[in-house]
């Protein structure tokens, strides 16, 4: 130890304390409350973006003007198969999470007042 330099050892400890500051600020930031609220409320702008863009492409292709346009009445009667199934049981699902999440944001704002 008698071969360390005391300058060099005060560099070194004044570079960890610097370095122990910036992950102390990190952390903070991290676990702030407003922080974990904004990264919560983004991931479920995201997950409902998402929800509605597969609620949006399921209800699209039964609303499509062109695809009714001119219903194929044949003499096998396939004209059912012109209309695609409704896949029902997803989309009420979808409905209904969006209704549980808003009344969740809903109850958890009049809290928070």
């Amino acid at each position: 130890m008698a071969d360390t330099d005391p300058e060099a050892l005060e560099r070194e400890i004044e570079r960890t304390r610097a370095d122990l500051a910036v992950t102390v600020d990190a952390i903070v930031d991290r676990v702030s409350p407003k922080r974990v609220a904004e990264r919560g409320v983004a991931r479920v702008r995201a997950n409902a973006g998402q929800l509605v863009a597969a609620a949006r492409d399921m209800v699209g292709g039964v609303t499509s003007p062109a695809k009714y346009a001119e219903p194929s009445y044949g003499e096998d009667e396939g004209w059912q198969d012109d209309f695609p199934t409704r896949n029902l049981p997803p989309i009420l699902i979808g409905v209904g999470a969006v209704v549980v999440l808003s009344a969740a944001i809903a109850l958890w704002r009049r809290r928070r007042r």
